[in-house]
């Protein structure tokens, strides 16, 4: 299906668009919708006039005017089903697209609840995953995740586990920025893989799957097998239907169970791997049908002009979606399975399952090294067009500058990306160079954390090649490290106050260069050593003012000697005195907040140096409890 390739103007706003886009496909799911039920009806007279138009000629004895009609019936009959086949397509794809633009509504209102949160890439010692919400409820992963392949989405949790190197990171912008006013394209490639719901299994298993050894290797006497017992099977049928007794059948029969239940165990596991792929498979020749077509667009961008050549050099030269299709149809092989007595009947006479096996082993050795590059490269395009969907759907959003400078943020009116525009202040920042640390002190609720996850999310966008949420951002590689909400561990007898310190620790080995780089996902290159930008929010805040105090300023003077800068957030004013010190390396920044008329009031701006005024007081008489003085 050709898609158009038509920019959208730059004057109308998202919402309007997929506003536009929802009303059109509902229309078109109703138009389809009520041709579908008319061809549904048009089958059931088709059929029935069919059968009494046949019943009639034969009975007045018309034989070959008959047979002509019921075989003129035959292929109208036919046709139809193949009309029917086609408004039920398109019936389910306008859905599927309404369905899309839906989803790109609610994102834009902050509605995230039904979208999947990613949980199964969380994991609670990554450098900054658990703390920046990129995983669960409300998360970052909900935002942007537009693939509909499981591979898909695990290429995406990985550019948001693991940084990447400035030319990555330039690469995805660029094919980023091709790809995003192209709402058009970037939903039909969404929609088509959502046409195949059962895609839970990961194609990586299957594809290694299929560089096993040949299962027919090693024995010679299988092949002849599958052939000459189907053949003496149909044989003894046809004898035994013309009298020739069924003790024949018989025979043959038993040696086709005993063939049957020898092999049963390797039967079963490649109809497993087989049955599980099949929508996967059929999802993937989907949509790089769309890439390869020769009405897609001439694509520009570096990378997307890379993977199309990666694409024809594994297929060959032949289009890796015909070769898919035919890996998915000798797959589908093993469906008849799911009819438990149309299976026994097709192992019973024909070997059906082994024959199968058969055809798979052939693809094992014309396609298998070649899958993993054809996956990987739908994956990667997946990726790309989730964030090409969360560019499109936020114009005023800033593409990040990388920089050369070691440890550069700069950031005008830098924003949280998980909390929307109606609520949403901003802030100006700026930090360059290693051992600097910005101090922010504040009061209770003035918005010092939720300063911290804005720096750390807006970096983990940018360097995963996203767009920021921001006016303007520059900054330098980095490995993002947060230490904000460490808790207690009753399992492992482990105090909320250790906890913390464990995670300290594993800030110094990463600033240490023992272990930059963190994840679950190997995808693409990332850089193995890079500096350190740290996130400590209420640092050593379950122990005592004078320990805490020496605490951090113990574990400052270590970080200042390493590639590493960032922010720390804390009550503990002494802190604050560092910057006198420490006069080159630590800057105070404050939230603050005012009490008038019986209420507190915040601004949510940083401000340069400390905060003087605190809330806790004024906190605890708001809910009900006295305080002296």
């Amino acid at each position: 299906m050709p898609v158009s390739a038509a920019i959208r103007p730059l004057t109308v706003s998202p919402a309007e668009v997929f506003t536009e886009n929802l009303t059109t496909h509902t229309a078109q799911e109703q138009h389809y919708a009520s041709r579908h039920q008319l061809g549904g009806w048009l089958r059931v007279v088709l059929f029935g006039g069919g059968a009494f138009g046949a019943w009639w000629l034969f009975s007045q004895g018309y034989l070959l005017p008959g047979i002509a009609f019921v075989a003129a019936v035959w292929l109208a009959f036919m046709a139809m089903v193949r009309w029917h086949g086609r408004m039920s397509y398109q019936r389910e794809h306008h859905r599927l697209l309404a369905r899309l633009n839906q989803d790109e509504l609610n994102r834009l209102a902050g509605n995230l609840d039904g979208f999947d949160p990613g949980l199964r890439y969380l994991d609670t010692q990554h450098p900054y995953a658990a703390d920046l919400d990129v995983f669960g409820a409300h998360s970052l992963f909900q935002l942007l995740n537009r693939a509909s392949t499981r591979l898909g989405q695990d290429w995406l949790a990985g550019w948001l586990l693991r940084p990447a190197l400035a030319d990555v990171v330039r690469a995805r912008q660029q094919a980023t920025a091709e790809l995003a006013p192209d709402v058009a394209w970037t939903q039909e490639w969404q929609a088509r893989a959502r046409h195949f719901p059962r895609q839970q299994a990961d194609p990586r298993e299957f594809s290694a799957w299929l560089a096993h050894p040949d299962f027919f290797a090693g024995k010679p006497w299988l092949k002849p097998l599958l052939v000459l017992l189907p053949l003496l099977s149909v044989g003894a049928m046809v004898a035994w239907g013309l009298g020739a007794g069924f003790y024949p059948l018989v025979v043959v029969q038993l040696a086709i169970g005993v063939l049957n239940g020898r092999l049963a165990l390797a039967r079963t596991e490649y109809a497993e791997q087989a049955t599980a792929m099949r929508d996967a498979l059929r999802a993937t020749q989907a949509q790089l049908a769309l890439f390869e077509d020769e009405s897609a667009p001439d694509w520009q961008a570096a990378r997307l002009r890379q993977l199309r050549e990666t694409l024809r050099a594994a297929s060959h030269g032949t289009a890796a979606t015909r070769r898919l299709g035919q890996l998915a149809t000798v797959a589908g092989l093993f469906r008849g399975r799911e009819h438990p007595l149309g299976a026994l009947l097709l192992n019973s006479l024909l070997l059906w399952d082994l024959h199968a096996m058969w055809q798979l082993e052939r693809w094992k050795r014309d396609l298998g090294p070649e899958l993993t590059t054809v996956l990987e490269v739908q994956a990667e395009l997946e990726a790309l067009i989730s964030l090409a969907g969360w560019q499109f759907g936020n114009p005023t959003y800033t593409t990040p500058e990388l920089s050369s400078a070691p440890l550069e943020v700069t950031a005008e009116a830098l924003g949280h990306p998980l909390i929307f525009a109606a609520r949403r202040i901003t802030n100006d920042f700026q930090t360059s160079g290693y051992g600097q640390t910005a101090v922010i002190t504040g009061s209770n609720m003035a918005g010092k954390s939720t300063f911290l996850r804005t720096v750390g999310l807006n970096m983990v966008l940018a360097l995963a090649g996203g767009v920021a949420c921001a006016r303007r951002l520059r900054l330098s590689p980095a490995q993002v490290f947060t230490a904000m909400r460490t808790q207690d561990n009753l399992a492992e007898s482990t105090s909320s106050f250790y906890a913390e310190l464990k995670r300290l620790k594993l800030l110094l080995d990463l600033s240490n260069n023992e272990d930059a780089s963190h994840g679950n996902n190997q995808q693409a290159p990332v850089a193995d050593a890079l500096p350190v930008f740290y996130l400590l929010d209420e640092i050593l805040k379950g122990t005592n003012s004078l320990d805490r105090h020496r605490g951090a300023r113990a574990l400052l003077r270590q970080l200042h000697q390493r590639p590493a800068a960032g922010l720390i957030s804390t009550h503990d004013l002494e802190l604050a005195a560092l910057e006198t010190e420490w006069p080159d390396q630590v800057r105070n920044f404050s939230f603050n907040s005012t009490f008038s008329g019986g209420e507190i009031h915040f601004d949510y701006h940083l401000t340069p140096g400390a905060c003087r005024a605190f809330n806790a007081s004024q906190l605890m008489q708001l809910m009900g409890i006295e305080v002296d003085g």
